[in-house]
């Protein structure tokens, strides 16, 4: 089953919605992101890939959430100031969310991806086509770097 986000509605910093279908065109990749995890070096990556192919199409949106081992509790202006200092990411962030569970948008949705299933950690990643269909779910342990020829391929599309 295709899975859309044209429909799905977040929560931007401000506290305003904000309609994933506005990102039509362009190539997501959607990271549930923490600032104390094992992963959260993937932030240096993330930033890469949008400094890469933002240009040509592709927008990070980072989630923060706080779900696994509260690796995730500051307000977002703290989040927001920690990854500018520490890994020069401009990617957007959003409100915080909840990835398992009693979830937030866009893990509501994204959750029904195969496999189906809550996220199970940080920094799972999801790559989103022009067309606002969820194309693949990255567990992870994938990193940023290792998305290089899937998201080419999604810009080609």
């Amino acid at each position: 089953m295709a899975i859309s986000v044209n429909a799905v509605s977040v929560t931007t910093p401000d506290g305003s919605s904000k309609s994933l279908g506005d990102y039509t065109g362009k190539v997501l990749l959607i990271v549930n992101v923490a600032s104390r995890c094992g992963f959260t070096k993937q932030y240096a990556g993330l930033q890469a890939l949008n400094e890469a192919y933002g240009a040509k199409g592709l927008a990070v949106l980072g989630f923060p959430c706080n779900d696994f081992g509260a690796q995730e509790p500051g307000s977002l202006d703290e989040i927001k100031s920690f990854c500018s200092t520490t890994y020069g990411a401009d990617f957007e962030l959003f409100d915080k969310v909840h990835a398992k569970g009693s979830t937030t948008e866009p893990y509501t949705t994204l959750n029904k991806m195969d496999p189906a299933g809550d996220v199970e950690w940080n920094f799972e990643k999801f790559l989103v086509g022009k067309d606002g269909t969820v194309i693949a779910r990255f567990k992870s342990s994938v990193t940023p770097e290792d998305l290089k020829s899937a998201i080419e391929a999604a810009l080609a599309a």
